[in-house]
């Protein structure tokens, strides 16, 4: 069983040499544009709207419009003209299929997500941490017939918001939650006063204590959610697996039940990736 309890340490540099200041890369504020466009795109199955990629871009219409359309012409964006959406393209197909021999994590993860669903009757769901957010990547529905639909495919949610990332962030070294709270004014306004620092922190530490996260309610009002981290080969908290439904189903005795399914789902994935690392290590 993964000891959920431990926190991953810092590495100390190798050397006391002044480590050198990188240069700016020609381009590469392009990149970055590129990359936040792709990720805006990426949010909503459905298709995004142009003026919703604008406002959350921070760009200028005229230039979101020009990098959208570049992409579009390369195969990574699709404009459907009915609905005025963009949507990703097969080009984003063709690299996910590439990419996803390299990360076996969904292969791993679905039977648990499907023993989940199985047991709970509600709708579990496998996140990754993508820098200072979480991503759901997939979804097995439960059997329950009233369900939330707060968390879908492609859905992104800043850590310490839904209860995958409150499970991911509870488990990160003290100056990274730290530095991801720091913006306290820009993520009150935009999440209320119910992921303030301080309630987050409380979060985290009840985390801590069970070992899984309880949303209650606090995106919308009555759909509660819980979670579980996965730890990766070298430790480190790098994806969740989660539980969604309406409150009635999240009775305080009913959290124990449903926590320590997550928890030990979750363990069985973490030794499942120890297992191939060490394979690989052989070889």
């Amino acid at each position: 069983m993964i000891d959920h309890s431990a926190v991953a340490e810092s590495r100390k540099p190798r050397s006391t040499q002044p480590v050198p200041v990188p240069q700016p890369v020609q381009g590469a504020q392009v990149v970055a544009r590129i990359a936040l466009l792709l990720r805006l795109v990426g949010r909503n199955p459905a298709g995004t709207p142009l003026a919703e990629i604008v406002r959350d871009s921070g760009l200028t219409r005229p230039t979101v419009h020009r990098l959208l359309t570049s992409l579009a012409a390369e195969g990574l964006l699709n404009h459907d003209a009915v609905s005025r959406t963009w949507h990703y393209g097969p080009e984003v197909f063709v690299m996910g299929t590439v990419a996803a021999a390299r990360y076996p994590i969904e292969e791993l993860a679905r039977p648990s997500l499907v023993r989940l669903a199985e047991k709970t009757g509600e709708s579990a769901f496998l996140s990754i941490r993508r820098g200072a957010e979480t991503v759901c990547l997939l979804r097995e529905e439960g059997s329950f017939p009233i369900r939330s639909f707060v968390l879908h495919e492609g859905v992104r949610f800043p850590l310490g918001v839904a209860s995958a990332g409150i499970a991911i962030m509870a488990y990160l070294p003290d100056d990274e939650v730290d530095a991801l709270l720091g913006d306290t004014a820009a993520f009150a306004a935009r999440w209320g006063a119910a992921h303030s620092p301080a309630s987050i922190r409380s979060n985290l530490e009840s985390t801590r204590i069970t070992g899984y996260a309880v949303n209650p309610g606090l995106i919308l009002e009555g759909s509660w959610g819980m979670g579980a981290a996965i730890f990766d080969r070298a430790g480190r908290p790098a994806w969740a697996l989660s539980l969604t439904g309406i409150e009635p189903r999240f009775k305080p005795e009913r959290q124990k039940v449903l926590g320590q399914l997550l928890l030990d789902e979750a363990s069985r994935i973490t030794q499942a990736l120890q297992q191939a690392r060490r394979a690989s290590d052989t070889i």
